[in-house]
């Protein structure tokens, strides 16, 4: 019989979520720092791979390794992999373009896009209320990208709008990953899914080396790192597998719909680490942007609390034979 490993600490659960989030915009000023002379999916492969030891561990600690190494939909969990190594690799190339506040801002569009994606690709309705939130968030989203969608002819402001639309086809892919992994819990397991999109982005990742130094395109081909560059990439992988497993062990204490508004504190910290840092402070575009994008969200997200409240009310007044008493 299958023990139930959650519990509802609420506290315990935001605290793992705001550390979560934290860790991943540290690692992804790591990320940015090593950006000027390591390519894209270079640093996947670091981010990847040196997230193993991290996520095996945990795996390990879990009880959860041999399930996590028998996967039920193989095929399955390469799609999740490609489609989640793809959106890696354009957010960390749109890092090295834009300041951290801006990429952490076009972002917030992956929520949007998941409802657009679940109406079209499973069918899900979407009424009146959500479409509207969903509108808000992409206007807040054009607001964003407006400054970097200039007619002038520099080369900087021609990098900027790469990197932003780079961004935001990551977004668009992962709310397609986000699509698939609803598709994939009802077959797998959380650890299966975890292990296989670190496994899948490291091989994938890996594949860009010899197609970068027989092309010599530059956006793929790998470089030989400093000790610095190295231990900037190593700190990110290791960085990022924390931040993951926070991220999962958080819904063991608490709910996806009350965690989910805390995401969006990514905003805080990547202003800060990004003053700081580098110098970079968010324009009032952005903030402007990301207010409605954040306004956006949070109403799907209470909305998604909302209908769940109330198809569990429905199902409470069904008979044990389905059917009203």
């Amino acid at each position: 019989m299958a023990t139930n490993m959650t519990t509802n600490k609420p506290g315990t659960a935001i605290a793992l979520r705001l550390i979560s989030i934290f860790l991943f915009m540290v690692m992804a000023a790591l990320i940015k720092s090593a950006s000027d002379t390591v390519p894209p999916t270079q640093a996947v492969f670091f981010r990847s791979i040196f997230a193993f030891p991290v996520i095996i561990l945990w795996l390990w600690q879990q009880h959860d390794l041999r399930t996590g190494l028998i996967p039920n939909n193989f095929i399955g969990h390469v799609w999740r992999g490609l489609f989640g190594t793809t959106a890696m690799a354009l957010t960390f190339g749109g890092l090295g373009l834009l300041p951290l506040p801006e990429v952490t801002a076009i972002g917030y569009a992956t929520p949007m896009f998941t409802v657009l994606f679940a109406a079209v690709l499973l069918g899900e309705r979407v009424r009146l209320f959500r479409l509207s939130a969903v509108t808000l968030g992409l206007v807040g989203v054009l607001i964003v990208l407006a400054p970097r969608l200039s007619l002038e002819a520099d080369a900087v402001t021609r990098a900027a709008t790469i990197g932003a639309m780079m961004v935001l086809a990551s977004s668009i892919l992962r709310a397609l990953v986000q699509i698939h992994v609803r598709k994939l819990v009802q077959t797998e397991h959380t650890a299966a899914i975890v292990f296989y999109f670190s496994l899948t982005a490291t091989c994938l990742s890996l594949i860009t080396y010899p197609l970068g130094k027989i092309t010599g395109w530059a956006a793929i081909e790998w470089i030989t790192p400093s000790w610095e560059v190295a231990g900037l990439l190593i700190a990110a992988g290791l960085i990022g597998g924390i931040g993951q497993i926070l991220v999962t062990s958080s819904l063991r204490f608490g709910p996806a719909s009350m965690l989910a508004p805390f995401d969006y504190s990514s905003m805080i910290f990547a202003s800060i680490i990004g003053w700081v840092v580098f110098g970079e402070l968010p324009t009032s575009a952005i903030l402007m942007g990301a207010t409605l994008v954040i306004a956006g969200g949070v109403l799907i997200i209470w909305r998604e609390r909302q209908l769940g409240l109330d198809r569990t009310k429905a199902k409470a007044s069904l008979s044990p034979q389905g059917s009203p008493d």
